[in-house]
């Protein structure tokens, strides 16, 4: 059976992942791709219990270990309930949102450093991403495009704190450049799309074996 292929999409908040993940579906279907897109967190019954505990801005009386527990919690249900059964059936797995987020968002901007890689080491196992396409956007200009009265939990944290996550990612870019792929969201949002079309391209090539 042919090998599945498992792609993350990353970014800060309003860094446009949305519309590029809504175009990363119109585009691999259109390719005859048997896809499943997931998300996190969440992804599964539990999951979105989980998020719904992380996001809500009433919990601000979460600390940050607790914080980036929960998220573990939520992938590891997700990485053995969703992503891979798919792959084992050979499927194309497109995440919103995995490991590196957690890295970013708990290990570089809330200070958490190595020990969340530690968790979610056992949280996800050698289920590593064939791929990860980091949208990457100053956050001061996507902090910008975010509706602030529907702001969660995550999205209310401090500018500073958005910053560090940025430079988190940019971190994890230099550090698996032949896994992640950054590309300049703050481009026109059709050539965005462009240069995704052509990542998802060679990777399926690769899949096919072509």
């Amino acid at each position: 059976m042919e090998k599945g292929l498992f792609i993350t999409v990353e970014g800060g908040d309003g860094s446009g992942k949305t519309t590029q993940l809504a175009f990363i579906k119109e585009y691999l279907t259109e390719k005859g791709e048997d896809v499943l897109f997931t998300r996190e967190p969440g992804g599964t019954a539990l999951g979105e219990k989980i998020r719904s505990v992380i996001l809500d801005p009433a919990n601000k009386e979460m600390v940050p270990m607790t914080e980036s527990l929960l998220y573990a919690a939520s992938r590891a249900q997700l990485v053995s309930e969703v992503i891979r059964p798919a792959l084992a059936a050979g499927r194309t797995v497109v995440c919103d949102r995995y490991v590196d987020s957690s890295i970013a968002y708990q290990g570089y901007a809330r200070g958490l450093g190595e020990s969340v890689t530690t968790i979610n080491g056992y949280a996800i196992g050698d289920c590593i991403p064939d791929a990860t396409i980091l949208i990457k956007v100053d956050p001061a200009k996507s902090h910008a495009r975010i509706d602030e009265a529907a702001m969660d939990r995550m999205e209310q944290e401090s500018a500073a704190f958005h910053r560090r996550v940025y430079e988190g990612y940019l971190a994890l870019e230099q550090k698996y450049p032949d896994r992640i792929v950054g590309i300049d969201g703050e481009q026109p949002i059709e050539e965005v799309s462009r240069q995704i079309a052509r990542q998802l391209d060679r990777l399926l090539m690769k899949k096919h074996g072509l």
